[in-house]
């Protein structure tokens, strides 16, 4: 059974069991957004609330791409900063835990049974960690995205990220090449991305810098993680080259590009000057309007429904775990505080006037 299927909340994982066993759990919502009360529906839309209408110059989705230690997040926090725009630090193995619950970040057993340390230090464990930790990560990044989007269409605020669902490919490719995944986990990463943003609109602007692997060692060695010094000179150039030769190109067809150096992207007054000359008159984001926006923000405020999508039912060795030891952490998951109901209906984290919600 796939590991997101413990995560996907009680709603989406009763299906499961009701399938399994014929037993029923109580239904619930894993994310509701701090920006509203109420849940955006059919009849919000039919008295008027309409997406166009909070749309300005800034109401888009820019990510920021490149390797380990390249200053994605430092210039993805201060483009932010200037343009009045949302910043979303880079999904990981734990941005799960951080919006639900009472933002505990748990244990690695319900989190697809990985760690970055494990990985850096054996990347080629003969039990498939480093695909699991890649689809979990994955998981990730397509719920910050779904973040995102709901976000941007709900308030008309644009959003700047650290990576997207749309290149985290890059880091399974490298993976690959080393040898450290089998080449069924390609198929199935393949299936996964392909339904998992199929029903996303793409960045209006990916911002790539590019420093060089001598450099990426050197910062590492420097700031990074002790496990993180470890990493292969090889793996970080397949990166690279995933990045140049697949990435920039494929995105340049929906989205605008632009390229710094290191040094380059210091200069965050010209970034944000390049940005104003650019035209964005190309990609889906242009064939849109309330109706489609409607429906997309439906489909990003409905995280279950998000999710279900990563958590195709394929038998793959590395991601799978028997019912026994699924029902034994799921049921251990439900128990811990803040996660047996939906946010702001659990008693044992200091949740009031529940019957009144």
């Amino acid at each position: 059974m796939s590991l997101w299927r413990l995560r996907l909340g009680p709603a989406a994982t009763a299906a499961v069991h009701g399938r399994l066993r014929g037993s029923v759990l109580p239904a619930a919502r894993i994310h509701v957004s701090p920006m509203r009360n109420l849940q955006y529906g059919w009849l919000a839309y039919m008295l008027g609330d309409r997406t166009s209408k909070k749309l300005t110059e800034y109401s888009k989705i820019f990510t920021v791409e490149g390797s380990l230690c390249s200053g994605k997040g430092k210039l993805a926090q201060k483009l932010a900063e200037k343009l009045g725009m949302k910043y979303f630090p880079e999904a990981d193995i734990h941005y799960l835990n951080r919006i639900t619950g009472d933002g505990t970040l748990l244990d690695e057993k319900f989190n697809g049974f990985c760690n970055l340390e494990r990985f850096y230090n054996d990347p080629k464990c003969p039990d498939g960690h480093s695909y699991r930790l890649q689809s979990w990560l994955f998981g990730n990044r397509v719920l910050q995205y779904a973040d995102a989007l709901e976000h941007l269409l709900s308030t008309g605020q644009g959003v700047v990220l650290e990576r997207s669902p749309y290149s985290d490919f890059v880091f399974l490719d490298a993976m690959f090449k080393q040898g450290y995944i089998h080449k069924r986990c390609l198929a199935h990463y393949k299936e996964i991305k392909e339904i998992g943003i199929s029903e996303f609109l793409p960045p209006h602007l990916v911002i790539y810098l590019d420093v060089p692997v001598p450099e990426v060692q050197k910062r590492l060695q420097e700031k990074g993680e002790p496990y993180e010094r470890k990493v292969s000179p090889q793996y970080l150039q397949n990166i690279e080259d995933a990045y140049k030769k697949t990435f920039l190109p494929e995105i340049s067809e929906t989205s605008e590009v632009l390229q710094y150096t290191a040094s380059d992207a210091e200069d965050v007054e010209k970034v944000v000057e390049d940005i104003e000359y650019l035209k964005f008159n190309k990609g889906p984001w242009l064939e849109q309007d309330d109706v489609s926006f409607h429906h997309l923000r439906l489909y990003v405020q409905d995280k279950s429904r998000v999710l279900d999508s990563v958590a195709v039912p394929s038998f793959v060795p590395e991601i799978t775990i028997g019912g026994n030891e699924y029902d034994k952490i799921y049921y251990e998951f439900r128990s811990l505080p803040g996660r047996y109901f939906s946010k702001g209906y659990n008693a044992d984290v200091g949740d009031k006037w529940i019957w009144l919600k």
